[in-house]
């Protein structure tokens, strides 16, 4: 706008003075075309720092960029108004080049936010990246540990040992990659990670159904153990829906699904048929784990409920969230010193204050809702760490 003023003025004296036959003198006032030439100059002299600049942070990684990505279309339509511009500066032709200028710096404008959008989406990419590779350190304990119990209890685990070795360097690459700061190594190494992922998954499937034939009792028990307390939230949950009006035959129809199962399992249990009773349940796997997905979904909306309530007050929510993981903190230390094996809760807890940290980073840059899904987890962490500390207690 402040260009276009100066353009209007430096037409409207001429016109004035071609009006009146008068000429400018000594008065100071330049002339059309000594204005343009003046305007003209300082926008090349602009426009040739903005392509240096985008020089800089476009041409490193145009190789990489789609042809018809915004960056690259944009960028070289600002490349050719460039050359276009200084070329009619050059040929004393300023009104255009003063127009060819400013459509340049409209495109390196457009070039430059693009490329910001993008780094941001790679920032958000490589963070979640790294934040599931965090999380894979759960999962390779666990491995570890099923690893040791089925060589207690006789079972080969060799190629199971073979493919966690290579799972776990594979994704020690792509970590290494995000630290040199090689983005696009990165993303193609993690494809090759999550492949040998999903062999050792398989692997690891196999080897834990013999570990559970061969603890078929201990499983049979913990079942029946959690399948009462299911089936006793999922009754309160019917009664609850019921006097509140709400449609509860889908809930019914799970529970009573899995009370046949947990029925037959029980009476083999009853008998002594430990393995007979874990055939049932893999028969049956699929109403055993709808069931407990309808629990989950319950108690996760009583976890919305309370995180809701708790988010009144975001100062108090914050400070509760320290106390707890400060004392859950010093209770698995003191349970770890009695042999408690509390692995699993620890990496729960770590987890419980990652996700506090990324809520409180996401409120202050005024982003409640993804907030609110981070603080869901910790909250989530914090409640199983509860149950594993009182379980222990």
């Amino acid at each position: 706008m402040a260009l276009a003023i100066l353009l209007v003025g430096s037409i409207l004296p001429l016109g004035l003075a071609e009006g009146n036959n008068t000429t400018t003198t000594a008065t100071g006032i330049l002339d059309n075309s000594t204005r343009e030439m003046v305007i003209a100059g300082n926008l090349i002299e602009k426009l040739q720092k903005l392509s240096r600049f985008a020089e800089n942070k476009i041409e490193p990684i145009k190789d990489k960029l789609p042809e018809n990505s915004t960056i690259l279309v944009h960028y070289e339509l600002a490349e050719e108004y460039k050359d276009r511009a200084v070329n009619e500066y050059e040929a004393g032709d300023y009104y255009n080049s003063i127009l060819d200028s400013l459509t340049a710096m409209h495109h390196y404008r457009v070039a430059l936010s693009a490329l910001k959008e993008v780094k941001e989406k790679v920032q958000d990419i490589r963070e979640r990246i790294r934040m599931e590779i965090e999380r894979m350190t759960e999962y390779f304990r666990f491995v570890e540990k099923t690893i040791r119990l089925a060589e207690n209890q006789g079972i080969d685990v060799s190629n199971l040992t073979g493919l966690y070795t290579e799972t776990k360097d594979a994704y020690k690459v792509v970590l290494d990659d995000l630290k040199a700061g090689d983005y696009e190594k990165a993303k193609a190494d993690y494809e090759v990670a999550r492949e040998k992922k999903a062999l050792l998954d398989e692997e690891l499937r196999k080897v834990r159904e013999e570990l559970a034939y061969a603890n078929a009792d201990k499983i049979v028990k913990d079942f029946l153990i959690k399948g009462e307390k299911g089936m006793e939230i999922a009754q309160k949950a019917i009664e609850v829906g019921e006097e509140k009006g709400y449609d509860v035959t889908e809930l019914q129809e799970r529970l009573e699904a899995f009370s046949e199962v947990y029925d037959q399992v029980k009476a083999l249990a009853d008998e002594g048929k430990w393995e007979d009773a874990l055939t049932v349940m893999k028969d049956n796997k699929e109403i055993i784990v709808e069931f407990h997905n309808a629990i989950e979904f319950i108690l996760r909306k009583v976890h919305e409920r309370e995180l809701d309530e708790k988010l009144k007050d975001v100062r108090a929510f914050l400070r509760e969230m320290n106390d707890r993981i400060q004392k859950d903190a010093k209770a698995l230390r003191e349970l770890k010193s009695r042999g408690v094996d509390t692995t699993r809760a620890e990496v729960q807890l770590k987890v419980a204050a990652q996700e506090l940290r990324i809520g409180v980073g996401l409120l202050r840059a005024k982003k409640p809702l993804q907030a609110k899904a981070h603080f869901a987890i910790a909250l989530e962490m914090l409640h199983r760490v509860d149950e594993f500390i009182l379980a222990h207690s």
